[in-house]
């Protein structure tokens, strides 16, 4: 778990990631930044979420621990900018509007259950975040999904269709679920 501290630091890093790029379009180096707390050194799985008006504006993230969560906060947020391809890039006037949330991944765990009622049964009394995969078809809902999403069924027919499939492809033999519990904070 962060502390509150640690979170008010990432908040600020990606901010200052956003700002820093605008003002010289270069990244944020590693080398500028003092890290006071260790676990943000740790590698992790992290999303970063971008907001406005409370609407979402770009989400990109790294279901895998490939980095440290500092640098994972610099680079999902200028993905999450710049590269999500359901926006246009992010422009420097929207900036004031921008809200960001970030999210640390524990590890995946795959769910071991295979009818589909006792699926939903579990994921209706848990609310995990959600992996879906089917072959070459992969795709994944934060746990924060659930508050905008009806019904355990909603959810998996709509994670379905995200990785390309038809809305009842989380019942088949060949897709595999994977649950996670994130720890989310964002500004006020």
């Amino acid at each position: 778990m962060l502390s509150q501290i640690d979170q008010i630091f990432l908040l600020q890093l990606s901010r200052h990631t956003l700002e820093y790029f605008f003002e010289t379009h270069n990244k944020l180096s590693m080398d500028t930044i003092s890290i006071q707390s260790k676990i943000l050194l740790e590698k992790r799985g992290v999303f970063v979420t971008l907001t406005k008006k409370g609407d979402l504006r770009g989400c990109i993230g790294n279901l895998e621990p490939i980095q440290t969560i500092v640098e994972s906060v610099i680079d999902n947020t200028l993905a999450a900018a710049f590269y999500d391809f359901r926006f246009i890039p992010l422009d420097r006037s929207e900036l004031k509007d921008i809200k960001i949330e970030i999210s640390i991944l524990d590890s995946p765990q795959k769910l071991n259950i295979q009818k589909p009622q006792e699926i939903v049964k579990f994921l209706e009394q848990n609310r995990p975040g959600v992996i879906l995969e089917n072959r070459y078809y992969k795709a994944t809902f934060l746990p924060q999904v659930w508050e905008e999403i009806n019904s355990a069924q909603e959810f998996l027919e709509s994670l379905s269709i995200k990785a390309g499939l038809n809305k009842d492809a989380w019942k088949d033999m060949n897709t595999t679920l994977l649950i996670y519990n994130v720890q989310a904070f964002k500004e006020k």
